[in-house]
């Protein structure tokens, strides 16, 4: 190696959070008068008690832009010094372009090139993942992450298997070099089983089956769940990708201090940490108050434990999150 020549960071470490959440509350009581359900029925099947609804104007990119904002004042980054901006969603302002290239604009984030990852509630870890591998290659000094979800706009209000679980909110990460090879993102590990799609999917909308009166009519532009298979899938998936991750570092579940988690449904974030035998305290978890905000689900969690001061320096983080596709990954990350 030259002497003019630098080495690549080995890898990224956080260095902002920020979240949002709208100010609109819909308890399980304002759902039951809106479809066949009952808060029993919520809470037992999915630990969910209140989800946020976004205000009429509020688009995907408005949350986006103000958990964004916290992450990097948190940071210390101005928006001029990002490289890149990736943006978890399945439910960006419009087709086209993308959530991230309006989310760069309203930023002022003119260095930075932007696009999203279509995960689902996967989304923020794979973009995760994409922003660590930029950075540890010299590609990026300053990436900015967030997942951000609007599903109350997706969801069919007349399903209450659907419209009972989602809720609309956003999370973001800064990420830079990490100066100690010890702390940072140590890996990620991700998955998909594209034959498990159909269990999981807005249906119609696409080049399939293009808008049209019938798609409407049908509600195939609304999303559309199997949830015992999606259940299954998720618990048996998840602590394998979490195993994976700890053999991949030479650590053992008891070298785990904190879990962060999407959480679609604590029964299956209860049935994952159960198979992994982590207690839940390890967990922080939210989904009472937001619902499954889908891909903003884990940057919020993050976001929520390191403002309360529960994550301390050297302190192992064990990530897991799974979405439609299936996709799915587990990483770990020492604070």
């Amino acid at each position: 190696m030259t002497p003019k020549q630098t080495p690549f960071p080995s890898r990224s470490r956080v260095l902002g959070t920020g979240s949002y959440a709208p100010k609109r509350v819909l308890t399980n009581g304002d759902l039951e008068r809106m479809v066949a359900t009952s808060d029993e029925w919520i809470v037992t099947r999915t630990g969910i008690r209140e989800r946020r609804v976004a205000a009429e104007g509020e688009d995907t990119s408005d949350m986006a832009v103000v958990a964004a904002r916290k992450a990097l004042d948190m940071a210390g980054v101005a928006p001029q010094d990002l490289d890149m901006i990736v943006v978890g969603t399945i439910s960006a302002d419009m087709p086209l372009p993308s959530c991230a290239a309006i989310v760069q604009a309203k930023l002022g984030a003119s260095k930075a090139f932007a696009f999203d990852v279509a995960a689902a509630c996967a989304g923020s870890l794979y973009a995760l993942s994409i922003a660590d591998r930029f950075i540890a290659t010299g590609g990026a000094k300053r990436a900015l992450v967030i997942g951000a979800e609007l599903l109350t706009r997706l969801v069919d209000w007349s399903d209450r298997n659907t419209c009972v679980l989602f809720g609309d909110a956003a999370g973001a990460m800064v990420l830079g070099p990490s100066e100690d090879s010890s702390r940072g993102l140590l890996s990620a590990h991700l998955h998909t089983d594209g034959t498990a799609a159909d269990i999981l999917s807005i249906p119609g909308g696409g080049s399939r089956t293009p808008q049209s009166v019938e798609v409407l009519e049908r509600k195939l532009h609304k999303v559309h769940m199997d949830g015992r298979e999606v259940y299954k899938f998720a618990v048996r998936v998840l602590p394998l990708a979490i195993q994976e991750a700890l053999d991949a570092n030479g650590l053992a579940v008891a070298d785990i201090d904190h879990v962060v988690s999407h959480q679609a449904n604590l029964r299956i974030v209860e049935s994952v940490l159960e198979r992994l035998h982590v207690p839940i305290e390890k967990c922080w978890v939210n989904l009472d108050r937001y619902g499954n905000t889908s891909s903003a689900s884990l940057p919020i969690s993050l976001d929520e434990a390191n403002r309360a001061g529960r994550l301390k320096e050297g302190d192992v983080i064990a990530m897991m999150a799974i979405g439609a596709g299936m996709a799915w990954g587990g990483a770990l990350m020492r604070w």
